[in-house]
């Protein structure tokens, strides 16, 4: 066993086992997954109430989830905040726009008007946006080979983790009406502030920094647990034109087309479960958040026993956790137009979709986008997908009430189809990456710049 890490566990030659540093590392990056389907779920469990408190109609409440961390707001932030990562720096990033999600989350939690809601909510969905490229991105670069799986996994449990905390609370507040969502909103607040604070200490990506030529104080205070990687020119390698041709091209295709069909499903799963259940009047507030609250905790629960074990197992165990977390997703809303629309059904398609979405859904998404870019693109294409996924999911988000309004049935059909093409995208095309170090991928795909240049090496 050789130590390679600053803390004090040590990995062994294949890189099976993670150091302290780097799960503290990864626990800090996957809080932008926390706070993300946190402020999501939030917004979900109030839309009815701040519907009755603000007399908004359908379309503002489709307008409200559109705009926000679940869809626009977010694709906006990813788009910028994943470039600029890029070109700037994973750390220039990921320090600040914690603050401007604090400000953005203390208007929603005070919003006595519907253009404070409303503001607030846009803001904290470009804040969470530029946040998620970029920390994934980190979690990827300093993630060891036989380990990338399940470190982009752990970021998933905080994914999961943020929605059950919010709806444990707005659950336990529920009989406070909306003085209840507030709370929950500010104590989304607290837990801003504090990854804030303890981000500072975070370091740059070394690969990033070789690949970008960076300056030596901006390389990672712990360069043994990375490779050093050969650089090439900054403005060759991150030349956007660059993702728009050869493997780049096809992995953004196939990465953009896997997730934006899922994340239409998970979203609306995310931001409208609670609403749907309780203006169809099947569930009162508290049931229905408690209901949802059981999918996010089935999610955490596979990813954990299933997905963080056998991610980085080989080709063969990821293609068998997409097939059969496909299959159960696509019949979480199949069973919607068998059945009447009850309790049990409903129940049904938690159970189903919960854990299928830890099996095929975004931890693999999340894997995939590390894998199969070079380091000066990683954070664009990511952007650039969970950006797009975000603004369907956003002009989707528009119609959801209305169509949810007439039945159930609509919406599941379409929901259904999604996540069909999702899973046979994602079973029939899923590349051969699992184990293989970032360099090894690249050399593989033979991932090029527009001039020409090799994408950097380890040595």
């Amino acid at each position: 066993m050789t130590d390679r890490g600053t803390g004090n566990t040590t990995f062994d030659e294949h890189g099976h086992r993670v150091t302290g540093q780097i799960w503290r590392w990864t626990a800090l990056a996957g809080m932008a997954s926390y706070l993300d389907a946190g402020s999501i779920v939030a917004l979900g469990s109030g839309l009815a109430l701040w519907q009755e408190y603000l007399g908004l109609n359908n379309s503002a409440v489709g307008a409200l989830a559109a705009i926000g961390p679940n869809a626009i707001g977010a694709a906006i932030g990813a788009f910028v905040g994943g470039r600029l990562g890029d070109l700037l720096g994973r750390k220039r990033i990921y320090q600040y726009d914690l603050l401007v999600y604090a400000f953005g989350i203390l208007l929603i939690a005070f919003a006595v008007n519907s253009p404070m809601l409303f503001i607030g909510t846009v803001i904290v969905g470009i804040a969470v946006g530029a946040d998620v490229p970029t920390s994934l991105a980190l979690v990827g670069e300093f993630a060891p080979d036989h380990a990338r799986g399940r470190l982009l996994g752990f970021t998933q449990i905080a994914w999961s983790l943020g929605p059950i905390i919010v709806l444990i609370v707005a659950f336990a507040l529920a009989p406070l009406g909306l003085l209840g969502i507030r709370i929950v909103f500010a104590h989304l607040c607290v837990f801003a502030l504090v990854t804030w604070y303890l981000r500072r200490g975070l370091v740059e990506s070394a690969r990033w920094t070789a690949a970008s030529g960076a300056a030596p104080a901006e390389r990672s205070s712990d360069p043994s647990a990375q490779p050093e990687l050969a650089p090439i020119p900054h403005h060759v390698a991150s030349r956007l034109a660059n993702l728009f041709s050869g493997p780049n091209l096809a992995a953004l295709i196939w990465t953009a087309t896997v997730y934006l069909t899922w994340n239409i499903a998970a979203g609306t799963n995310g931001i409208f479960l609670p609403y749907i259940l309780r203006t169809l009047g099947a569930e009162s507030q508290a049931a229905s958040v408690g209901l949802q609250c059981l999918s996010f905790i089935l999610t955490l629960v596979a990813t954990f026993l299933i997905f963080m074990p056998f991610s980085d197992r080989g080709m063969g165990s990821r293609r068998l956790m997409w097939g059969i977390g496909a299959v159960m997703q696509v019949a979480a809303f199949a069973i919607f137009l068998i059945f009447p629309f009850t309790t049990p059904v409903a129940l049904g398609n938690i159970i189903l979709f919960g854990i299928g979405a830890a099996l095929a859904g975004e931890a693999f998404y999340k894997t995939w986008s590390q894998e199969l870019f070079p380091t000066l693109l990683r954070g664009t294409a990511q952007g650039i997908t969970f950006g797009t996924a975000r603004v369907f999911l956003g002009i989707w988000s528009f119609f959801v009430p209305v169509l949810a309004a007439a039945g159930i049935g609509p919406v599941a059909l379409l929901l259904m189809i999604l996540l069909a093409i999702s899973g046979v995208v994602g079973f029939l095309w899923m590349p051969d990456t699992a184990g293989k170090s970032l360099e090894e991928i690249e050399a593989e795909r033979g991932t090029l710049t527009q001039d020409g240049v090799q994408a950097p090496t380890a040595t």
